[in-house]
This record gives structure tokens, C-alpha cells and sequence, in this order.
């Protein structure tokens, strides 16, 4: 959903185009009133089956090549509909952007997506993420309410007429499908969830060999309820009629369901109606909001204008944006106008996800922009706000956009568990290796879901001897730290040569099947490569070692999180504030009824690092925790990924964070 064209050589086309004209301010805005239903363009109608279909296909991670990538990865309703992984400052979340250099100001916080990789499975190095996922160029935009708007992605090239991809001379919808057009891009996106050169054929055949939802923990009741253990062709055949997979109508399904997440009841929506009366701040904030030339762009009651803006974010010619869509160079660096409704809840703000605060967001509106570019309209420009006028439009936007449905993943905004979000159904790489040539450790990389059934199960090493022969050793016990490789195993014993040339230089991966053995699940194995080089001592280098639990369709992970949002909540943890930090985060949460709570941190393997509550009594109301970055012996531990997670009683929440040093 985030590919970020480039249309190079920009700046010599400025030199010579024709000065563009200075667009005017926005008229005053005009009264809001409540959103309307969500448009359906003619010949999708939206149905129950239809809609039930696409918000399984949406949380399916199975649909990406590595299964472990799903549209919702990227977009969740508890994050204002984009990605809570979206972390500024976290290198898993960063791309280099267009110099190609990690740590310069053009950097972009996107979302993680797949590893680079080859049609059969095996793994190809990125020349900027090697082995590890790859990261977009944009950030994501929110899925709520995105079926108001007539084109979509940042460049809007998802249209309102959607053509089967299968025959470019069939016009499936002629208007008011840019849902339906932007459904399909990530799914064949060679880094978002697809391999090389995959096509149609592929992922319909994926579809239709997986079991729906195999991979997630906890399913909604009703949603679980209505797949009843049949088939994608059985779902298909409900929502269309017969079992036929295609990507028309997988395009149908997901669009049915985005269409159905219409957010509508924060309590502007309130004010709107007459019942709710906003504070004095916040009626501040709205009144400035309007008077400054903010609900110009961010218009009426969806907070968007669905058009294309450059508000001086960056230079225009880094991202071309709208340009490479119109070739208008009116358009360059112009990027699609985000509905501001939930805002409060995300995690990074504009298209390079520059900002990670609403206050940074009023502060550079405050300053005019820290760009320019002929198609900066006037609007954008030094306000002079004082620092309480700029608190009041912040909290306009946080405290009266938000959707407490969206917030709280009550349905329509519910939804699956991923397998991502668990880290003890992950494998988990663990000890030490032995250094070869260059005294370079072989390091492994295993990140794929070991389902039973599975036939794509890949694990790959990096950092070895190019060109050495290297072999994937995979046991009931751990392959011992040695030289002498085992020539045998209870699960595989796989030889490979590997790529790439000299010291450190090597990488390869393995592709193993996964048996569909009910007595192979939850069973737990363990692995090592091993790499014949004659620098390392006994002439073989080895990585760490690495474990998983295999486990069938449906299985409960250590940090599972919320179970059915159908039921009553009694809590909501909120995201750490700051993160990435380095002395200490705030970990703030909030209790519905008086309840036994405990509040621990893990580390990425699922190990507990941190019990910050301790299963005490705590009455309704709000709480916050600072974890200043030490475990349960008082031992600063390591930069990296740390998740905790919040219980009371039968109810958990897990979120992510990142320590730095």
C-alpha cells in the first residue's frame, strides 16, 4: 500500500516549468453535520456473508507469501487504523528513504513488511534490509472510513474504476471503487506481502489450500461462529454464490468489509447532535481549527477533503506523490488529505511518518511548514499561536475524534489476533555462535509461523562464508555447539552452498514442509546451521541455536491478546509514552471495574523480564507505570523489542515498545 514512486530528475523540470499558480485559501468552513452512510458503489452491495468473508481474507496472515504479514498487520483499529509498529526511531520500522542512508532527515517510519524472496520461498538479500523484513516507503493510511474517499493510497492511484486484473479490458466498476482498487496492491507488493514476481494463480491456489484464520489465536465468537470450520471455497460459495476464488472478488470481500467500519460516534458526533456540550478547551480548539484555514484540507465531518495537498513536510521533489499519478506538476510532493477522525490514537503523522506527536504536528502547522515549493498554498504559513491556543486544537482532536469503539475494538472494529503479535509462537534464536572467517558469526533468521500443514517453512542464515557449504540441522534436541555436525535428525538435516562472496558474506535459506501430523503439534523443536570453513576452529562456523512449538489451526500463544470483544471490557492499556526511550516509559492503562491486575514485560523470545504489577487489587480508574528499562534483578537490559502485557481476570492487552541505548 506504500510504494513510494520516484520520478527523478525533478529539479531540472522546476528550472524550466512555468511558475504554478498559488492556490487560494479555503473558504470558511461550513457547519458539520453527521457523516452519512458509507457509500456502496453499484454492483458490490454490501452483504453480511460478503463482509464476514472480506474481514476474514483482511486478518488472514496466510494471504502474504510468508504468512506473516495480513492487511490488518499494518492497519488496526486501536491505532487510529494504521501501524502500531510504526515506531519513529526504531530501525525494524525505518527506511532509509531516497539518499539511502539510515539516520539522515529524508529517513521514513513505515511499516515492516515481507522478507525479499523468491517464488519458491528461499530468501534474497535487500541491498538495504538484507535478510530481515522490508520496510516501506510511506507510512500506512487508515482503513476507517476509507470508503468515503473516490481514490485512495497517498497518490491516490487506487481509483474509483476498478479493472479485473486479469483482463485489463474488463471494467468490473466504473465508479466509486477506489476500495476495490487499492484492496489488491499489497497482496502481490514484492514488500508488503508477496514474493518475486508472484501472481494470481499463486495466491488463489494459497487461498484455497488454507484453512481461514489457521494462523490467529483468539477469533471474534461471531466470527468464528460463522466460519464453522468450513473451507475458503465453502466462505466464498456463501458470500458469491459459488466456491470460484479470484481476485475480483476477493477485492469485493475485503472493500464489504472496510465499508462496514464506519466511525461515527466520538463525541464530536455528539456535538453535533445537540447531547454533549465540548469543554471550554476543546470548543477553543474547534473554533481555531476553523478560523486558521485547518477545515479548509480537513474538511466537514469526515476531517478530509480527500484531495491532494504539499503542506511543506519535506522538499516536494523527494516524493513525487500525487505527481506520478497525474504528471501534473502541479501535483508534485502533493499527498492525499488524511480524515483527521481517531487521530489522537495513532502512532505517526503525515505520509513520512515525521512526527509521532499531535503537539509536533500543531507546532509545525504553528511555524508554516519547514518546506516550500511553488504548489504550497497559502494557508500554510506562520499562525502565531500561543502554546495554550495550540493545547486547545490538540485537544479538540484527541479528545473529541476519537471513536471509544475504535479505541476498545468493540464490533464493528473487533477482530482477529495475528500471529505477529505473539512472540512464544515465534521461533525464538537463543546462545551463542562460532565465529568463521572475518570472525563473523552466522547469524539465523527465522521469523515464519511453524504450522502443521505448512509447505513454506523458511529459515535462513546471513553473515557466514560465501560460497561454503552450509547445513540446517533441525532435532528433537538441540544440535550441539560443535564441529561435528550431526548427520542426522528427527525433523531435517538440509545442505545448502551459499551466496555471495568472501568473509561474512554468505547467505542462504532453507524451505522445509511442515507435516500435517496431529502428534507433531506441540511438539517442540530446535535448530542450528552449521558452515564448513576452514578459518574456524575445527573448520565449521555455527549460528545461535533457535526453537519453536509447532502448532495447529487456531493456537493460543503466551501473549494472545483481547478475547472476544463481544464481551464487556474492563481495561485498556495504552501505547508507552515515550517510545522508542532510553531512561524510562510511561505505561499507562485504565480499569472499567475494581479487579486483580498484573502488568509484566517480556522481552521479543516471551520471556518475562519485568513484573510491574503483581496481581493486586486495584479499584476502577486510571493508572500509570514507569518502567525505567531494568528487569526483576535490577540489570538495565539490552536495546530491543519489549512487549507488556496487561491482566485482569480472563481479560488481556499487549502492546509493543523499543528500548534504546
Amino acid at each position: 500500500m506504500n510504494a513510494r514512486p520516484v520520478f527523478r530528475g525533478l529539479k531540472a523540470i522546476l528550472l524550466v516549468a512555468p511558475l504554478v499558480a498559488l492556490a487560494q485559501a479555503p473558504p470558511p468552513p461550513p457547519g458539520l453535520t453527521p457523516l452519512p452512510p458509507m457509500p456502496v458503489p453499484v454492483g458490490n452491495a454490501t452483504t453480511t456473508a460478503k463482509a464476514n468473508l472480506g474481514k476474514v481474507l483482511f486478518w488472514d496472515e496466510q494471504l502474504s507469501s510468508s504468512r506473516t504479514v495480513a492487511c490488518g498487520t499494518c492497519h488496526r483499529a486501536e491505532t487510529g487504523g494504521m501501524d502500531p509498529r510504526a515506531i519513529k526511531g526504531d530501525l525494524a520500522a525505518t527506511n532509509v528513504g531516497l539518499d539511502g542512508i539510515a539516520g539522515t532527515a529524508d529517513d521514513i517510519t513505515g511499516s515492516p513488511g515481507v522478507q525479499l524472496a523468491n517464488a519458491d520461498g528461499s530468501l534474497a538479500r535487500s541491498s538495504v534490509f538484507g535478510l530481515g523484513p522490508q520496510v516501506t516507503g510511506r507510512g500506512t493510511q487508515s482503513h476507517l472510513n476509507a470508503g468515503f474517499a473516490p481514490a485512495n493510497f497517498w497518490d491516490g492511484r487506487a481509483s474509483g474504476t476498478f479493472v479485473n486484473p486479469l483482463n485489463s479490458a474488463d471494467t468490473v466498476l466504473r465508479a466509486g471503487a477506489g476500495l476495490e482498487s487499492q484492496a489488491l496492491g499489497p497482496i502481490t507488493s514484492t514488500v508488503e506481502m508477496g514474493h518475486v514476481n508472484r501472481d494470481w494463480p499463486s495466491v488463489i491456489a494459497r487461498i484455497t489450500n488454507a484453512t481461514p484464520l489457521a494462523l490467529s489465536p483468539i477469533v471474534p465468537a461471531d466470527l468464528k461462529a460463522w466460519i464453522n470450520g468450513r473451507s475458503y471455497p465453502a466462505l466464498f460459495q456463501e458470500a458469491f454464490g459459488t466456491t470460484a476464488i479470484n481476485p475480483v472478488r476477493i477485492a469485493f470481500a475485503i472493500a464489504a468489509y472496510e465499508r462496514t467500519l464506519l466511525s461515527n460516534q466520538a463525541r464530536i458526533d455528539s456535538s453535533i447532535a445537540g447531547t454533549v456540550v465540548l469543554t471550554p478547551q476543546q470548543a477553543q480548539g474547534q473554533q481555531l481549527f476553523g478560523q486558521l484555514g485547518c477545515a479548509g484540507c480537513h474538511a466537514g465531518s469526515l476531517f478530509s477533503d480527500n484531495n491532494f495537498h504539499y503542506v511543506g513536510v519535506r522538499p516536494a521533489t523527494e516524493d513525487s506523490g500525487r505527481f506520478v499519478v497525474t504528471r501534473n506538476i502541479a501535483n508534485l510532493g502533493q499527498f492525499k488529505t488524511p480524515s483527521l477522525r481517531n487521530v489522537g490514537l495513532r502512532a505517526t503523522y503525515f505520509h513520512n511518518g515525521r512526527f509521532n506527536r499531535l503537539e509536533d504536528v500543531v507546532a509545525f502547522y504553528n511555524r508554516g511548514g519547514d518546506f516550500n515549493a511553488p504548489n504550497k498554498p497559502p494557508v500554510i504559513r506562520p499562525l502565531g499561536l500561543t502554546l495554550a491556543q495550540q493545547a486547545a486544537i490538540v485537544a479538540f482532536l484527541r479528545e473529541t475524534l476519537t471513536d471509544n469503539r475504535v479505541r476498545d475494538r468493540v464490533a464493528p472494529f473487533d477482530r482477529p489476533s495475528l500471529y505477529s503479535e505473539n512472540p512464544s509462537m515465534i521461533p525464538a534464536v537463543t546462545g551463542v555462535g562460532q565465529a568463521g572467517s572475518g570472525g563473523a558469526v552466522p547469524s539465523v533468521i527465522a521469523i515464519q509461523p511453524p504450522l502443521a500443514g505448512s509447505d513454506g517453512f523458511t529459515v535462513g542464515i546471513d553473515r557466514a562464508l560465501g560460497g561454503a557449504t552450509a547445513r540446517l540441522v533441525i532435532d528433537a534436541v538441540e544440535p550441539p555447539a560443535s564441529s561435528a555436525i550431526p548427520t542426522s535428525a528427527s525433523f531435517a538435516v538440509v545442505s545448502t552452498t551459499l551466496q555471495g562472496s568472501g568473509a561474512g558474506q554468505g547467505f542462504g535459506s532453507a524451505t522445509l514442509a511442515i507435516p500435517a501430523t496431529p502428534s507433531l503439534v506441540g511438539q517442540q523443536l530446535h535448530g542450528r546451521w552449521y558452515v564448513l570453513d576452514a578459518s574456524a576452529p575445527g573448520g565449521v562456523s555455527w549460528s545461535p541455536a533457535f526453537s519453536f512449538t509447532v502448532f495447529g489451526a487456531g493456537a493460543t500463544g503466551l501473549l494472545a491478546v483481547d478475547p472476544a470483544p463481544s464481551a464487556a471490557r474492563a481495561l485498556r492499556l495504552a501505547p508507552g509514552r515515550p517510545t522508542p526511550f532510553r531512561a524510562s516509559t510511561v505505561i499507562a492503562y485504565d480499569l472499567y471495574t475494581a479487579a486483580n491486575v498484573k502488568l509484566v514485560v517480556y522481552d521479543a523470545q516471551g520471556r518475562s523480564v519485568r513484573r510491574l504489577v503483581d496481581g493486586g487489587m486495584q479499584l476502577a480508574g486510571n493508572y500509570a507505570i514507569t518502567w525505567d528499562g531494568r528487569d526483576d534483578a535490577g540489570h538495565a537490559v539490552p536495546s530491543g523489542v519489549y512487549f507488556y502485557r496487561l491482566e485482569s481476570g480472563r481479560e488481556t492487552s499487549t502492546m509493543r515498545t523499543v528500548r534504546i541505548d
